[in-house]
């Protein structure tokens, strides 16, 4: 599949909000002994899927309707039907209210560096990658602070 100008802008968008975020944390990427637990390693398997498929779909959206794309017209088209419409009333309130209440309290809460950053690549990305994303490092984050609160005894023993 070839990407149109327009496209690869979209996508390198998309990646450099994902960069910001993982540079942001990249102690938590780099912390010595965490691994990555069956339940992170999910979360990024959605991720990926979630940032592909949203993409081949915006892709087509932007395919369709040409001069006509934009956050207006792709809203609009939300509400098309009852069905889509409910759907779309979700993810609206969802991404645009809860998410980015969510991640920044939640994760000043747990300690992670820039969580408002999660909102915007949202909006670049896709909102379950956004999700995945941060429900992988909000792990690594909690598993990081048990890490570093553990008494020199309870590691001894691990």
């Amino acid at each position: 599949m070839e990407f149109t100008s327009s496209e690869m802008f979209y996508m390198a968008l998309g990646i450099l909000s994902i960069i910001a975020i993982l540079a942001t944390n990249a102690r938590l990427l780099r912390a010595d002994g965490l691994g990555v637990t069956t339940l992170e390693a999910i979360y990024y398997v959605t991720a990926l899927a979630a940032l592909v498929i949203g993409w081949y779909f915006n892709f087509q959206y932007m395919r369709t309707y040409g001069a006509e794309v934009g956050w207006a017209n792709w809203t609009e088209l939300l509400f098309a039907n009852p069905a889509s419409a409910s759907g779309g009333q979700d993810l609206i309130i969802a991404n645009l209210i809860i998410f980015p209440i969510w991640t920044i309290v939640d994760g000043r809460r747990v300690g992670m560096r820039a969580p408002w950053l999660y909102f915007p690549m949202s909006l670049l990305t896709s909102y379950a990658f956004g999700v995945a994303l941060y429900l992988a490092l909000r792990d690594r984050q909690v598993r990081l602070n048990r890490a570093e609160t553990r008494p020199l005894g309870d590691l001894l023993r691990a």
